[in-house]
């Protein structure tokens, strides 16, 4: 493997890492609004 296909590797895993747990930390945030949602009452009087 030459220098720059080390590099771009590394590059890419180390930008994957937060992408990954920021992605996944969105997603459960999402869910669980959408969940407590479904449980809030739709009516105001």
């Amino acid at each position: 493997m030459s220098t720059l296909e080390w590099v771009i590797w590394h590059v890419l895993g180390y930008a994957a890492m937060p992408v990954i747990i920021l992605s996944g930390f969105a997603a459960v945030a999402a869910i669980c609004i959408w969940l407590l949602s479904l449980g809030k009452d739709k009516e105001l009087s």
